[in-house]
């Protein structure tokens, strides 16, 4: 029978202390620690109780955690030479660090990791410094306690459904990376319309009302209200990828509220408005360049002449939609009358290391970074590389790489502020010729227009400087430039009570990624929540990760949120 909670809480200390005595082995004192803390309103927050007792231990103390656990034994590798490679790896890392590896028994979804993963982990491990390798060597001893936690209290059901759910949405993916077990979806694909009928039929099993396919392939599902006439709720994310891509990024926004409804229909039970759930068919601009294309259609903002963009295969947008048996003409009756809508909020992978390295399994998001692209062509004089002095050279090159250095140190001076040089070339160069020519992108992010605005300024009356004092000439092209999404201050709010109902800290943080919401704030209240990524919260790559644990508290989260809203006055 699994322990409770309440039984935990109401244990005498010897009796508390031998129950969870197992999950720390041979530190007793990060259980005593963490049960002066009692009573735990939940078990996410026993977790965190847990952590938070080695994360304030004295560095000693930790260091000494990690060295009194046993070496493990694998049983995972498939064959004589993957177990000599493990074998000669954990010889290798203990020589190296002074301790055994430490692996959590099983991986993201409580299953046990494969053997060719368990291997290109470890040696990407021995290449991290001590200091990193510790930190990785406790949260795996963290993971490893949660999922003792399991035994005692119960798996995640809700967050592993969703989990599965990813995993067989991952099956479809486009010819060339399909063939090479790489992800990648893009816009109206053989692979996109069966993730659009997938999900479809997902949202169908989980009890939605009205389920269809927009006039641009927008996956829309609506699970009524208890009355008519009610206002409506608008969530989800996109299912296109980047390519190469992770599982995560963006469909765990549709995943999160599909479980809710079903959660819902389940229990027989409707709210004072209608929830909307959207899978965005469109999002990364990866075959047409229409980023944000399946939002965007619902605020009126489908340009005419992306219709005529081809991709590298010479097939037209207009010609991909009717291939899809979509209806260009009907695109235009897909905007969205904000007086109908409550808001929009949405559910999102963080995409990043923060909350991974601070040990917190959900971020409350502040604001959507603003981003302004230019692409940069710098012009001085192609010379020969052993007979011009170095005092005569209008080299195109070390401008860039000087604008590049400064670009770091200005971003660097506001916390939030971010700059990429992404792109950096020297068209036709030779390695015996001074450069004349050099082509880069500049990509500058901020979380309020101002703060964006400031770092544009600075950054660009930095290239005219250093163009000026190298005697070269430059040329400059706006691509792109996306405001900021400020999280609605009531819907931000909510976010925070619905984490802090879960028992784990309410941490806020902004987003650095653009996301949908960033569409649906010109016409609408947003806010969104993030859930840690493992791996370092690396995305937009086959190791993005999250574990059933997170997704859970982020769909209890969300289902908090919803019975919250329910009850508000102003519906």
């Amino acid at each position: 029978m699994a322990l409770t909670l309440a039984q935990l809480n109401d244990a005498a200390p010897a009796e508390a202390q031998a129950l969870l005595a197992h999950l720390y082995p041979h530190a007793p004192w990060v259980a005593e620690h963490a049960l002066q803390t009692r009573p735990f309103r939940s078990v996410a927050d026993l977790r965190q109780r847990l952590r938070q007792a080695v994360d304030a231990a004295a560095p000693d103390d930790r260091l000494a955690l990690v060295r009194a656990q046993p070496a493990m034994a694998f049983a995972c590798a498939a064959n004589a030479e993957d177990a000599a490679r493990l074998a000669q790896l954990q010889a290798d890392y203990t020589a190296r660090f002074g301790y055994a590896p430490i692996v959590a028994p099983r991986g993201a979804r409580g299953t046990e990791p494969v053997g060719s993963q368990l291997l290109e982990d470890l040696a990407r491990r021995l290449d991290n410094p001590p200091d990193a390798e510790l930190e990785e060597a406790l949260r795996q001893l963290h993971r490893a306690a949660e999922l003792g936690l399991h035994e005692q209290f119960g798996a995640p059901a809700l967050g592993n459904d969703i989990w599965d759910w990813h995993e067989q949405l991952s099956q479809h993916s486009d010819p060339g990376y399909a063939e090479k077990g790489q992800l990648t979806v893009t816009y109206l694909t053989d692979a996109h319309r069966a993730c659009a009928q997938r999900i479809l039929e997902g949202m169908r099993d989980c009890g939605f009302d009205e389920v269809g396919i927009d006039a641009v392939g927008n996956v829309v599902g609506r699970y009524r209200a208890d009355r008519p006439g009610a206002p409506t709720l608008m969530t989800g994310s996109h299912y296109d990828t980047v390519r190469n891509a992770g599982r995560y990024d963006g469909r765990l926004g549709i995943f999160v509220p599909m479980a809710c409804v079903r959660e819902l229909h389940r229990q027989g039970r409707r709210l004072p408005y209608d929830l909307e759930v959207i899978g965005f068919a469109e999002e990364e601009g990866q075959r047409y360049r229409a980023t944000f294309l399946g939002s965007g259609a619902l605020i009126g903002d489908f340009k005419p002449e992306w219709l005529d963009q081809k991709d590298t295969g010479g097939i037209a947008m207009r010609d991909a939609m009717a291939h899809a048996g979509l209806r260009v003409e009907d695109i235009a009756g897909l905007r969205r009358d904000p007086a109908r809508y409550l808001g929009f909020v949405e559910v999102h992978i963080e995409q990043g290391p923060v909350l991974y390295e601070l040990g917190l399994p959900l971020g409350v998001v502040t604001s959507i970074n603003g981003c302004v692209r230019h692409q940069v062509q710098i012009l001085g004089m192609a010379s020969h590389a052993g007979t011009t002095p170095m005092d005569r050279r209008r080299d195109a090159a070390l401008a860039a790489a000087e604008l590049a250095l400064f670009v770091e140190r200005r971003a660097a001076r506001h916390g939030d502020s971010v700059g990429t040089v992404g792109m950096l070339e020297v068209p036709s160069g030779s390695i015996n010729v001074v450069p004349g020519e050099c082509r880069f992108s500049l990509d500058l992010r901020a979380p309020s227009d101002a703060q964006r605005d400031a770092l544009v300024g600075d950054v660009l009356a930095e290239l005219a400087a250093i163009c000026q004092r190298r005697g070269l000439r430059y040329a400059l092209e706006e691509t792109m430039r996306a405001a900021a999404a400020p999280s609605d201050p009531r819907w931000q709010q909510r976010w925070e009570r619905a984490v802090d109902a879960q028992g784990v800290p309410v941490y806020r943080m902004p987003s650095g990624a653009g996301h949908d919401a960033m569409k649906l704030h010109e016409i609408m209240p947003q806010a969104m929540l993030f859930v840690r990524g493992q791996n370092a919260g690396i995305s937009h790559n086959p190791r993005e990760s999250t574990t059933s644990d997170d997704i859970e508290l982020a769909t209890l989260a969300m289902l908090s949120l919803l019975d919250a809203l329910a009850t508000e006055t102003t519906l």
